[in-house]
């Protein structure tokens, strides 16, 4: 069995978050750290992927990761936002997992910088753990994971592991919200 590892890149700049940042985001690229790190595939291969966080929580994000590794929870692939142009969209429908990207809030009322626009936020396994805003699915892939009773590899779920790993760290699920649950998403204050 191959070793988990992580090795962590930064300060970054602009031109590494060419299409996940841009002036008027609430921080700067020298407050990310790139992330390249172990992870199990749906295949249950080691793979490696990268994931942009702020840098106050790397060491909390390597611990998650570790904790997921060991458990060989699948991950479908990881891969910072930049590579689908900054589109949290095209994002989730690849079933990509990933953290920093500068954008709003998918939420009502004034608009607000989302977690993700701090690095503060991981969206996991979008399609098994996919976002319902209102009746729309996002992804829409994700319908097939609407029975959250009928669990399958690589969703969240109270008590299972990737929510526990989360959970370790002091991070909470938007799997709890009520209204409108964002399974796929994990964030410093629960937000």
């Amino acid at each position: 069995m191959t070793r988990f590892a992580a090795t962590v890149s930064g300060p970054l700049s602009p031109r590494d978050v060419p299409s996940s940042w841009h002036p008027g985001c609430p921080v700067p690229p020298a407050d990310l750290r790139a992330i390249r790190l172990s992870y199990r595939g749906f295949d249950g291969a080691a793979h490696t992927g990268e994931i942009i966080v702020n840098a106050s929580v790397v060491k909390q994000v390597i611990k998650v990761f570790s904790l997921l590794y060991r458990a060989r929870f699948p991950i479908r692939q990881m891969e910072p936002v930049d590579v689908f142009h900054g589109s949290d969209p095209r994002s989730m429908a690849a079933d990509n997992t990933t953290g920093f990207n500068c954008r709003r809030a998918v939420a009502p009322g004034s608009p607000q910088w989302s977690m993700h626009a701090y690095g503060l936020a991981i969206d996991v396994n979008t399609v098994q753990n996919p976002y319902l805003e209102g009746s729309r699915v996002r992804p829409s892939a994700g319908a097939a994971y609407l029975n959250r009773s009928d669990i399958r590899q690589g969703m969240a779920y109270p008590g299972g592991v990737l929510v526990l790993a989360f959970r370790s760290v002091g991070w909470g699920w938007g799997g709890q919200w009520t209204g409108s649950p964002d399974y796929q998403h994990f964030s410093v204050n629960g937000r």
